[in-house]
């Protein structure tokens, strides 16, 4: 049994009480948070003690789980790592590159494991591309929402883009070669909207937007590869698959195109979308990964990468013409 204890428990914080309390080998210890009023609601509605520091639950868990806003990260984790404990840690993985190259050494040290919680990695739209061969040349990206005040601690781009910049460096699989970027602070502090352009060293570019201040939704993926396209909208939880083949079994549907060097069968493969709890199924990787002695599927490491790149953006967007 896997003692776990969970530090902050505001809007996500719950989400992660709520999948705790149904994964098999685990016993939710406790939790800490500052906020007395929410720590006494959180006690009655989940039965589950309120531990008075960080530092007394961390000594009664084997495990945490830091869904603190992210200015507490680096905190939370080094005395984690230090206890000897396995951290999950929201994304992103901390407030500065600093710190998280700090956690990098610490969690290497520790010998412990470290998993950041980029939940769309276990999108069932995303996952449902595992059996086919994805080799992009370019790639758009549109992650849009409404304004929330909620996470407006970080900037656009730590808060939403980094979401796609984690899923384009685990499907690239290159270094980053060029980078340029605009972004606008329309009501926060910090930009709220943000165009990107990431070229590779393998040749793919990847053009991305994210904006806090749309009337509208949106969080589609797009991916163009030789002999095909792949679309993901990870909002509707939907994948397409269009590519050139002359072997239509694997079709739902094809047809045929003239091309300039003859007919061309095209084919549209939709594949079955199974119905699944991503934070869930994140939360039970973690699990896996400390029972199975594995490494977890979002590591520290790709948790670095993807605040490394975040911040190179953050630096073209602070250093651009006003």
């Amino acid at each position: 049994m896997l003692n776990i204890g969970v530090f902050g428990t505001g809007h996500l914080g719950k989400f992660h009480l709520n999948n705790w309390k149904e994964i098999d080998q685990v016993n939710l210890v406790g939790f800490f948070d500052p906020n007395d009023q929410m720590a006494k609601q959180i006690e009655e509605q989940y039965q589950i003690p309120r531990f008075q520091s960080a530092s007394d639950l961390m000594d009664a868990c084997d495990a945490v789980d830091i869904v603190a806003p992210t200015i507490f990260h680096f905190e939370l984790c080094q005395m984690a790592l230090r206890k000897g404990k396995h951290v999950f840690v929201e994304k992103p993985l901390t407030h500065t590159l600093d710190q998280a190259r700090e956690l990098v050494k610490l969690a290497k040290e520790s010998n412990r494991k470290c998993q950041v919680g980029h939940v769309e990695r276990f999108n069932p739209a995303f996952l449902a591309l595992k059996p086919f061969s994805v080799q992009p040349r370019f790639i758009e990206v549109h992650r849009l929402a409404e304004f929330n005040p909620r996470g407006t601690d970080v900037s656009v781009v730590l808060d939403l883009m980094i979401h796609d910049i984690d899923i384009i460096l685990h499907l690239v699989n290159s270094n980053v070669n060029n980078l340029s970027a605009n972004g606008v602070s329309v009501i926060s502090e910090t930009p709220d909207i943000a165009n990107v352009r990431i070229e590779f060293d393998n040749g793919c570019v990847a053009n991305l937007t994210s904006s806090r201040i749309s009337l509208k939704k949106m969080r589609k993926m797009r991916l163009f590869q030789k002999d095909a396209y792949i679309g993901i909208d990870f909002l509707e939880k939907k994948t397409e698959i269009v590519r050139m083949d002359d072997d239509t079994s694997g079709f739902d549907f094809h047809f045929e195109l003239d091309a300039p060097n003859g007919k061309k069968t095209i084919g549209i493969v939709a594949p079955k979308i199974e119905s699944t709890n991503a934070i869930k199924m994140e939360l039970e990787a973690f699990k896996d990964a400390i029972i199975n002695n594995t490494e977890p599927p979002v590591s520290i490491i790709d948790g670095y990468r993807a605040m490394e790149v975040a911040h190179l953006i953050l630096d073209k967007i602070q250093h651009q013409p006003h």
